[in-house]
Parts: structure tokens; C-alpha cells; sequence
């Protein structure tokens, strides 16, 4: 099972930019679906931004499309999530999420169900 650690969480005000980073160890992560997700309080753990394995498809939810990039570097087997122009409601735990029994294909998998690795998260805190 791949191993994933995230980090570049922490505390930002409206408009300003964070890269988030996941590390991944065990496996190369070039060989699965890869996603973000974030969890607010009280809130449902929620699909932000996924690409397929190829790295070709990417998917973005609505309220951080044009703001959000999903990327890869296979040769620091990490991805990483560029988050522009954060607003207060973009504040959540951010995870990071492959799916390793996989069975080839080019698609998008939504569903955190659809995942098996999960890391262990980063905060990331905006404020007004």
C-alpha cells in the first residue's frame, strides 16, 4: 500500500495563494487516480479537485474551479494542489487520496469511497 503525507497547510487571509504537497512512498504514484479531498467542520468530506492516472483527466468541483490546480511530478512521486485567491470558506482539512486497487482506465473516480490511501491531512485555515 502506497504511503501519503501532505503538507503546506496553515494560516492565510482572502487572496492569498498555498501549495499544497503529497509525498507519496511506496509506490509510484504515476500508476493510480489521485485526488484531494477537504473536510470543514461539521461538514461532509468533500471531492475538491482529481486527475486519472495518465495525469490527462482533471476534475475540479465547482466552488474552486479557476482558482484550484491538481498537478503531479513523477520524478518526486508527489502531487500537489496550487490553491489561488483562498477565501474564508475555503478553510478545511485537505487530504490526499489514491486509489490503488485499481484495474486500468483512463477515468475520474468522485467518491471517497473509491479511494483506498488516505493521508493524514493538513489544515489549512482562511481568515477574512
Amino acid at each position: 500500500q502506497v504511503q501519503l503525507v501532505e503538507s503546506g497547510g496553515g494560516l492565510v487571509r482572502a487572496g492569498d495563494s498555498l501549495r499544497l504537497s503529497c509525498v507519496a512512498s511506496g509506490h509510484t504514484l504515476s500508476t493510480f487516480p489521485m485526488g484531494w479531498f477537504r473536510q470543514a467542520p461539521g461538514k461532509e468530506r468533500e471531492l475538491v479537485a482529481a486527475m486519472s492516472r495518465s495525469g490527462g483527466r482533471t476534475y475540479y468541483a465547482d466552488s474552486v474551479k479557476g482558482r484550484f490546480t491538481i498537478s503531479r511530478d513523477n520524478t518526486k512521486n508527489t502531487m500537489y494542489l496550487q490553491m489561488n485567491s483562498l477565501k474564508p470558506e475555503d478553510t478545511a482539512v485537505y487530504y490526499c487520496t489514491a486509489k490503488t486497487i485499481y484495474f486500468g482506465g483512463l477515468r475520474i473516480y468522485y467518491n471517497a469511497n473509491d479511494y483506498d490511501s488516505w493521508g493524514q491531512g493538513t489544515q489549512v485555515t482562511g481568515s477574512s
